[in-house]
């Protein structure tokens, strides 16, 4: 497939990263390890520290699956969302948006405990007018799958 002409910046996972709206403790990509027009790929160790595992489950932590979701949105919706857009207009118009998850459809299939690195792809479905699909998957770094699906988001002015 040959590479769609870019009108707007190109900018790197590090680049991505700084523009990502989501702040500690809230943030759930600590890197961005490949991102082009068609896939993304970022990192995430979860704190044995973070505050949710007292409740989720005493005695048995592990990581809820709204978080993994939200792990997923960040990387496969805002980042990715926030490079495709880049591309198409320019670093100064991603200033003027707020990327939202919108929707999901989501498999979960094991579990993700404290201290644990998540590697999550996403590649694009979908892309125009500021709307955003993309299919996911999450794994472990010893390759074990523990989600995937579909997310979807879209740029909204701040």
């Amino acid at each position: 497939m040959a590479a769609k002409e870019v009108a707007g910046d190109i900018l790197s996972g590090e680049e991505v990263l700084q523009m990502v709206p989501q702040q500690e403790p809230f943030r759930f990509i600590d890197e961005i390890l490949e991102l082009d027009e068609e896939h993304i790929v970022a990192h995430h160790t979860f704190d044995p520290e973070a505050d949710f595992y007292r409740g989720h489950f005493p005695g048995n932590p592990i990581t809820p699956g709204v978080i993994l979701i939200e792990t997923a949105a960040q990387a496969g919706v805002v980042a990715f969302g926030i490079y495709l857009y880049a591309r198409d207009t320019s670093r100064e118009d991603v200033d003027k948006l707020l990327t939202i998850f919108t929707d999901c459809n989501i498999d979960f299939s094991g579990t993700v405990r404290p201290g644990d690195r998540v590697t999550t792809t996403g590649r694009i479905k979908f892309w125009r007018r500021k709307k955003l699909r993309a299919s996911f998957e999450m794994k472990l770094d010893d390759g074990t799958v523990v989600c995937s699906g579909e997310l979807s988001g879209m740029g909204v002015p701040r």
